[in-house]
């Protein structure tokens, strides 16, 4: 393993929780609606933070920090993420869509496209994730100005939501950075 040597927290150039200045945020927002596992939620909360995006917006019976099952798999990003819990997530849609950010449900549906279609020209936007199994609320896929998929190939017809989050999470990040 010569050349591979594991590079220690002090060298890997993050920033404290407390400086990590807002304007370096990519523009995305994660709105998680019904989450009913916590330590989803923890993962999520720890997902965004390592992709830099701006802010997680909890909405219905999705928990919200602190929580002991959230911050087990949060590892600290449940205290660095800014987040907030949000009594009506339509509400919160039709805001962020008025002052100009796309919202996309994140969910396998008639007309959706492949998450690897986004171009610069979408940000900043909103990326809806919903329940586990019942997935987004069809109620919010209708605010949505486009739905994203992750194609699947084996026999399950998902991923678990914080995975699928991770996947189209570095990839919003990755385009916004080369276009941006």
């Amino acid at each position: 393993m010569e050349g591979f040597r594991k590079l220690e927290a002090s060298e890997m150039g993050r920033f404290d929780p407390g400086e990590y200045p807002p304007t370096d945020r990519h523009p995305v927002v994660l709105l998680l609606h019904n989450i009913r596992s916590m330590w989803n939620v923890g993962s999520l909360f720890r997902t965004a933070d390592c992709a830099g995006i701006e802010k997680i917006l909890l909405s219905g019976y999705t928990a919200t920090p602190p929580r002991k099952e959230i911050s087990k798999t949060a590892l600290g990003a449940d205290l660095s993420m800014p987040w907030e819990y949000i009594q009506d997530p339509h509400r919160a849609v039709l805001e962020m869509k008025a002052s100009g950010r796309k919202v996309f449900g994140l969910e396998i549906t008639e007309g959706s496209r492949p998450y690897t279609s986004l171009s610069v020209v979408d940000f900043p936007l909103c990326l809806v994730l919903g329940n586990e199994v019942q997935g987004i609320d069809d109620s919010l896929l209708r605010l949505s100005d486009g739905v994203l998929e992750i194609p699947q190939y084996g026999t399950k017809h998902s991923l678990n939501v914080s995975v699928a989050a991770g996947v189209a999470l570095f990839e919003l990040v990755r385009v916004f950075r080369a276009d941006g």
